[in-house]
């Protein structure tokens, strides 16, 4: 049953890799948002507000950037977390982009201007359980993702926007 997933995986990042690549031959724009929710973080003390991400979580962050490698991204966002920038560290070191920082309780506020920033590029998101699926929602205009379950650090939200067209879809990777 992985394999299918990942063969589709597989093609539909290509699909996007593809579509990059013949951007300027295209009479539209092409903007591609990756959306994630931070790996797994350490839940060891309960009371800490800004945990880091624990071994499996650095191990996901790492997997992460594996599976996302053959995208060339423009823009990484993160939230100013410890395990949201630990999670964006290696795509974005295999990028060679710094990670620009968010602040996910200002989405209805910058939401305009992250649109407009973004336009045309290739761009990587890192949020949260709740903010992950909120900033997919912004993006598409539309209340269509409910926030993720706190055990399933393995959402990939992907948003495709050519001209006035979007396309959205979610994996989960495991």
């Amino acid at each position: 049953m992985k394999h299918p997933i990942f063969i589709t995986l597989l093609f539909l990042l290509s699909c996007a890799s593809f579509s990059q690549e013949n951007k300027s031959e295209s009479a539209s724009e092409v903007t591609t948002y990756y959306f994630i929710r931070h790996a797994e973080k350490d839940r060891s003390n309960p009371s800490e507000q800004n945990p880091h991400l624990k071994e499996e979580g650095l191990k996901r962050a790492g997997n992460w950037s594996n599976i996302l490698g053959n995208i060339k991204f423009d823009v990484i966002y993160s939230t100013d977390y410890h395990r949201t920038k630990e999670t964006a560290l290696p795509t974005a070191d295999k990028n060679k982009l710094d990670i620009t920082i968010y602040d996910s309780r200002e989405l209805n506020t910058i939401i305009d201007d992250f649109l407009n920033n973004t336009k045309g590029k290739t761009v990587l998101v890192v949020g949260h359980s709740n903010t992950t699926p909120a900033f997919v929602n912004a993006v598409l205009g539309i209340k269509k993702y409910e926030d993720i379950d706190d055990s399933n650090n393995g959402n990939l939200y992907i948003v495709t926007i050519i001209g006035d067209k979007i396309v959205d879809q979610v994996l989960t990777i495991n």
